[in-house]
C-alpha cells in the first residue's frame, strides 16, 4: 500500500481511506513510500513479536513480504539503507529488526545492503504517546549519515526501510538526512503502517 507522500498516491494511486488528515497536511521529503502491512490485529502482533519479542527468525518472512510490496517503487542500483538504532538500545535488544528486513528486501531484489550508512547522533526516548509536533522535536538532528559512507551515497537512490511508520518523524528526519548528504532521490519502506481508526 502506498504510503503519504507518494507521488503515484497524489496522482490517485490510493483511494485515500487509510490516510489520516495529519499525514495529508505534512509534506514529506520522500518520492515514493510502501507498507506491507497495517499495523492493527495480526500485523501488529508480528512486529511486537519481531521487534519486542526476540524473533528474529520472523524477519526472513516479513522482509519477504516487504520486498514484494516494494517491488514497484524500487530503481535499479538503488541503496537499501535501514533506519539504525542507538548503540545503547542495540546493547538492550542485540540486534536491529530493521536491518534484518532490510537486508532481506535487499537480497530478494539483488540491491546493495547499507546498515551503517546512517547512524543515531544521540539516543531518543521512545516515540509511543508524543503529539506529532512532539515526535518530530524528538528526532531533530538525531539522524546523519557516516562520513565513510557519503562518496559512495552521492548521487544514488536510497531505499530508506523501518519497521513501523507512524507520522512518519522518523523517516523525514533520515530521509532529510540522506538528501542533505547527497542522496538524488529517497523512497521509503515500512513492515507497517499504523492509521487512525
Amino acid at each position: 500500500m502506498p504510503l503519504p507522500g507518494d507521488l503515484a498516491e497524489d496522482a490517485g494511486g490510493d483511494d485515500g481511506s487509510l490516510i489520516c488528515d495529519d499525514c495529508l497536511a505534512t509534506a514529506r521529503p520522500w518520492r515514493h513510500g510502501r507498507a506491507a502491512l497495517v499495523y492493527r490485529g495480526i500485523g501488529r502482533n508480528l512486529v511486537l513479536a519481531l521487534k519486542h519479542g526476540d524473533r528474529p527468525d520472523l524477519a526472513g518472512p516479513l522482509g519477504g513480504w516487504l520486498a514484494l510490496a516494494v517491488a514497484p517503487i524500487l530503481r535499479e542500483g538503488m541503496l537499501v539503507v535501514p533506519i539504525p538504532l542507538h548503540s545503547g538500545r542495540l546493547m538492550q535488544r542485540k540486534f536491529n529488526q530493521v536491518a534484518l528486513l532490510s537486508a532481506q528486501v535487499a537480497r530478494v531484489h539483488g540491491l546493495t545492503h547499507c546498515p551503517s550508512l546512517l547512524y543515531r547522533t544521540r539516543p531518543t526516548p521512545a516515540q509511543d504517546h508524543r503529539g506529532i509536533e512532539e515526535r518530530y522535536a524528538n528526532l531533530r538532528d538525531a539522524l546523519a549519515v557516516s562520513p565513510r559512507y557519503r562518496a559512495e551515497l552521492r548521487g544514488r537512490s536510497v531505499l530508506l526501510i523501518d519497521d513501523v511508520m507512524a507520522s512518519g518523524a522518523t523517516m523525514s528526519a533520515a530521509a532529510e538526512a540522506l538528501l542533505g548528504a547527497g542522496a538524488a532521490t529517497v523512497s521509503i519502506a515500512v513492515l507497517a503502517r499504523a492509521v487512525k481508526e
